[in-house]
């Protein structure tokens, strides 16, 4: 588990280009007062499978984590906590890539939203693509070490100082209280803000952050030196005030149809009342809703493809519409997840990872309690190619999003009426088994929230094959081969 060997004589930096999307929820903003900080996990093709799996905790064993893409070599401390991680199954060439989950410290990490400087900025302060982090190992370096999300930012700040860094990187951190954004945009410079209790935030593959204020370190962390970067190096193109987007980040026609329009359509849906440009470089990262947001809010923009309006690619706008922009949910969505940190449950069940494995427009989020450490074969152990078992969860949402997104027409409200099923079923499970955990030791805990997780995930694999035989039917009914005869004939 600690040390990863590299089974080739050269590296190869191989960032592959990645489009995430990036929902976060303060704890004053959300209808249970729950933080939420969520994202879609999207690769550059369609199938690349993952597991989620639990990292045990250690103790008394100093380590090293090595990069498979590149010569990035993290010594790690003697002592971690366990953690969670969705880690790609073909390592070997895809890197391991963490991506999100909780440590036993009910301490959130998601990572990463690839963000992209300009050139005039690398020009001075060059990614180290050689041997600095990369995604590959962000959170097997950082997870299992820290106790807060502030302390997050300032570990993972702390290696960026030592390593430099590889790629640019937007990294979520979170817990009960506090959910942190940080933005790693050169080879040792970031920047990090605290989203307002009463706030939300979205975010697409752009530089996000926006006026810095360096006498607030309640509410924003920076990298040593930056203020005196950008002054050097005549950065800042404002006349007043220090955008670090408008220093750090880019606006360009690729923006404006590939990042843009996902910040925008995330807007749409959670502050529907305010009218923006999907075409504007200027779009707020943070904003207060006129309504409390809820899990559903979240999920709806994270499997959401411009509905209701003519960029909608399963919608009814002219051919150009429709492929004017890039959506938020694709077929290149190999998980989505919402971290949420409830505050109404016990400690002990308050952390919880809503994982979406399939094209999140038609498979569910599970959920999967933080403190549960014997995760259920099903999503721990997934192959590389499908096998029409379909013990595997990743392969068998993956079928169905493909089953459904076939013949979309007919099949859509059926899928529409199995997912309202299946948060129905979730939700109520999640508030009758969290509450037990009451009086129970930290091994009962676990043992508890595993044993009924495994009952949950059967119950959602039953729900999702009865409705794959039921679509598979109908859709043999479908065929464009086929004559009207007699009966009798």
């Amino acid at each position: 588990m600690f040390i990863r060997f590299v089974e080739r004589s050269e590296y190869v930096m191989k960032k592959n280009l990645s489009a995430c999307t990036t929902v976060l929820v303060g704890k004053n903003a959300s209808i249970d007062g729950s933080t939420m900080a969520a994202r879609n996990d999207d690769t550059f093709g369609p199938l690349n499978p993952m597991r989620l799996v639990v990292y045990p905790a250690y103790r008394n064993h100093p380590n090293q984590v090595k990069a498979y893409l590149n010569h990035c070599v993290v010594d790690r401390p003697a002592d971690g906590y366990s953690y969670q991680g969705t880690p790609n199954v073909d390592y070997k060439n895809q890197g391991i890539f963490d991506e999100s989950g909780f440590n036993s410290q009910n301490v959130g990490m998601s990572a990463t939203e690839s963000v992209y400087a300009n050139e005039r900025v690398l020009s001075f302060d060059p990614l180290n693509t050689e041997s600095g982090i990369n995604e590959d190992l962000i959170v097997a370096t950082t997870l299992p070490f820290i106790n807060s999300a502030k302390e997050g930012v300032s570990y993972l700040g702390g290696l960026i100082k030592k390593y430099g860094s590889a790629e640019g990187n937007g990294v979520i951190f979170s817990d009960k209280n506090d959910i942190w954004y940080m933005e790693i945009v050169t080879g040792h410079h970031w920047v990090a803000q605290r989203i307002p209790d009463d706030a939300y935030a979205v975010t697409g593959n752009r530089v996000a952050i926006q006026q810095v204020d360096f006498s607030d370190p309640d509410n924003f962390m920076w990298s040593e030196g930056i203020q005196e970067f950008v002054e050097q190096h005549h950065l800042n193109p404002d006349k007043h005030g220090w955008n670090f987007r408008h220093i750090f980040g880019t606006a360009n026609f690729f923006d404006q149809h590939y990042n843009t329009p996902r910040q925008w359509y995330g807007h749409k849906i959670l502050n529907p009342t305010v009218e923006m440009d999907p075409l504007d470089f200027d779009l707020p990262f943070i904003m207060r809703s006129d309504r409390k947001l809820t899990l559903e809010d979240v999920e709806q923009v994270l499997s959401s493809h411009y509905q209701s309006t003519p960029y909608d690619p399963l919608g009814r706008g002219t051919d150009e519409e429709k492929h004017l922009f890039r959506p938020i949910s694709l077929n290149r969505t190999q998980n989505s997840h919402v971290l949420q940190v409830r505050n109404d449950l016990p400690e002990a069940a308050s952390t919880i990872m809503w994982m979406c494995f399939g094209v999140p427009t038609f498979t569910p989020y599970v959920p999967f309690f933080g403190q549960a450490q014997d995760m259920d074969e099903s999503y721990r152990e997934t192959p590389m190619e499908l096998n029409m078992d379909l013990k595997s969860a990743y392969w068998m949402y993956r079928a169905l999003s493909m089953i459904v997104e076939a013949h979309h027409a007919e099949f859509a409200q059926q899928d529409l009426d199995y997912l309202k099923d299946c948060r129905e079923y979730l939700y109520r499970w999640v508030n009758t088994v969290a509450p037990q955990v009451a009086g129970k030791d930290s091994s009962e805990v676990s043992a508890f929230l595993s044993a009924e997780s495994h009952k949950m995930v059967a119950e959602l694999a039953k729900r999702t094959k009865d409705l794959m035989a039921k679509l598979i039917m109908h859709g043999l009914e479908l065929s464009k081969l086929t004559f009207i005869m007699d009966k009798n004939l």
